[in-house]
């Protein structure tokens, strides 16, 4: 597997795991793109590019738990605290509280996606090798955006932090997904506004709902898929390498997105979602 490549779907994927645009369809883009223009036939994805897929998304996991380190840490304290003595969840919404309750929101929602994602993973590894099907599903991620933008702008009261019914729509939305061209951080996020979450808070649990899928996802997938003496033969410079520029670009992204959607409206993301989706859709089936 070629350096370059890795280090291009390297940045797409620190890109698009965090901005509303989905970075399984702009994976999915990226190497097949760049299969037609080095006249590589278009075939089943190897066990190297498969793998490579879950390392990229490890990366954007990495840089997620960086920018995150505090939110994690305090979850992660509250609910070992709620463990020692249930009995504090029925005290004041104290800041352990509301972390050790966000925290059980995030292991509900994360069983929710897994049981939704469960069923339909077989359909959306199939979908790989139909970028320009692909393509139309991003279409529908961007009215998704703008519709949920449209809502949340006439919603008079907003809420700073989730509670359990929205979790559950939350994970759903994350679920649904696992499908390439469904944007993860665009439907959680959308499906927050749409809950009546605000900007920031949305956009923050969407990030942080992502570690325990994309963790166990890294850990399980090559358990059961991988041969090991297989893998010894895969190109790990340029793995390692992708696996690095994912985590970099995945970080700043991260950052200037949080500042971004505290500001402005995501409407610019449909926009692309949908242009990039036509875009797509046209040229793979020209080039099929």
């Amino acid at each position: 597997m070629p350096i370059l490549q890795t280090v291009l779907m390297g940045i797409v994927q620190g890109l698009s795991e965090f901005l509303p645009i989905s970075s399984s369809a702009h994976l999915v883009f990226t190497s097949n793109f760049y299969k037609i223009f080095k006249n590589i036939e278009i075939v089943q994805q190897s066990n190297e590019e498969i793998f490579l897929d879950i390392m990229l998304h490890l990366g954007t996991l990495i840089a997620v738990i960086i920018f995150f380190r505090k939110d994690i840490w305090e979850i992660c304290k509250a609910l070992f605290e709620v463990l020692k003595n249930k009995e504090i969840l029925k005290s004041s919404q104290n800041d352990t509280v509301k972390n050790a309750k966000l925290g059980i929101y995030i292991i509900i929602g994360t069983i929710i996606t897994i049981v939704l994602a469960l069923p339909i993973n077989d359909v959306a590894e199939h979908l790989v090798y139909h970028p320009a099907f692909v393509g139309g599903l991003l279409v529908l991620t961007g009215l998704v955006l703008f519709f949920s933008e449209y809502l949340s702008k006439k919603r008079v009261e907003k809420f700073d932090t989730p509670n359990l019914k929205q979790s559950i729509f939350i994970g759903l939305a994350q679920g649904l997904a696992v499908l390439p061209g469904f944007s993860r951080s665009g439907w959680t996020i959308a499906t927050g506004l749409f809950a009546g979450l605000n900007r920031e808070t949305a956009a923050r649990y969407s990030f942080l709902l992502c570690v325990p899928i994309i963790l166990g996802a890294s850990m399980v997938y090559p358990l059961i898929k991988i041969d090991v003496e297989e893998a010894l033969s895969y190109n790990w410079t340029a793995i390692i390498l992708g696996t690095i520029v994912s985590a970099i670009v995945g970080y700043f992204c991260i950052k200037y997105f949080m500042k971004f959607i505290s500001k402005f409206s995501i409407n610019i993301f449909g926009w692309y979602c949908v242009l990039m989706g036509v875009f797509t859709m046209i040229f793979f089936n020209i080039f099929k």
